[in-house]
């Protein structure tokens, strides 16, 4: 088997790119933490771990699915927007809603700064990932159990965007999950299941967007373009599968599926470290 190892840094071969790409893109906008997977997949089948970076880099894949699938919905807020903009008129649901977006990112990228300016990258541990998983669900149980589900997108405003941002910068734990963290944010404030995916996919664009060209620029290697694009449009591909049937699915469906899936995957992790088939 080839791969590419220079120093202390492992590029996928291609099809090892592809397989990460798609592992990123099916777990990405699910509640179960595309970062847990992309470090407990490779360790199971006994391939190096590709690092934070390229996992961030090829979350622009994701981030590609998001801008295709809500292109009408970002048409209509970008435009809404500068409608509001110019009449002065900031009480309307388009201006709200861009706001709560924008001021729901200062947080991610603040910690996200301040992670990286003193440890470089968020611990990679599978104990650790195994305690997000696991707390994450409980978390997510209780919002699935106490949460009216009575809100939807057009009753968003800067306030919700703040609290479910705060919700979205404890994803750079590994193992917490963006989609995770923010949905469990978004039910706990009312909101329907749906409306509450469709908000942290929306929410997550800057977010995706900032960690993806920051660390293509500060770890810029000319070795790694060929596994970062394949990785990139694999995850694009899988992505766009990916939202759409969770959308679908949370409009017939609850959140208990993926509550049971974290603790058991969480389980399995220790287990693993216990029994000695994975590394810390």
């Amino acid at each position: 088997m080839f791969v590419l190892l220079l120093a202390d840094t492992w590029y996928p071969n291609w099809w090892q790119a592809l397989i990460l790409g798609m592992v990123q893109g099916i777990t990405e906008f699910l509640p179960i933490s595309s970062t847990a997977h992309l470090r407990v997949f490779p360790a199971l089948v006994g391939w190096p771990d590709a690092g934070a970076s390229f996992t961030a880099v090829i979350q622009l894949g994701s981030l590609g699915a998001v801008l295709i699938y809500f292109a009408s919905d970002l048409r209509q807020l970008i435009l809404g927007s500068w409608k509001a903009w110019r009449e002065r008129d900031f009480q309307q649901e388009p201006w709200r809603l861009s706001v709560g977006i924008l001021v729901g990112t200062v947080p991610i990228v603040v910690v996200g700064w301040a992670i990286k300016a003193i440890w470089g990258s968020p611990p990679r541990q599978l104990w650790v990932i195994a305690a997000a998983a696991i707390g994450l669900a409980v978390l997510l149980g209780w919002a699935e159990q106490t949460g009216k589900r009575q809100r939807d997108l057009h009753s968003l405003g800067i306030w919700d965007g703040i609290w479910v941002g705060l919700a979205q910068a404890l994803s750079l734990i590994p193992g917490v999950s963006r989609s995770g963290s923010t949905l469990t944010a978004g039910l706990l404030l009312h909101l329907q299941r749906s409306a509450a995916a469709r908000y942290s996919f929306l929410l997550g664009i800057p977010a995706l967007f900032l960690a993806g060209v920051v660390e293509f620029i500060s770890e810029f290697e000319a070795e790694a373009l060929l596994s970062q694009g394949l990785g990139t449009l694999s995850a694009l591909v899988f992505s766009y599968l990916s939202i759409d049937w969770l959308i679908q699915f949370l409009q017939r469906s609850s959140t208990w599926l993926f509550i049971v899936y974290r603790i058991g995957f969480g389980l399995f992790i220790i287990l693993g470290l216990t029994l000695g088939f994975l590394r810390p």
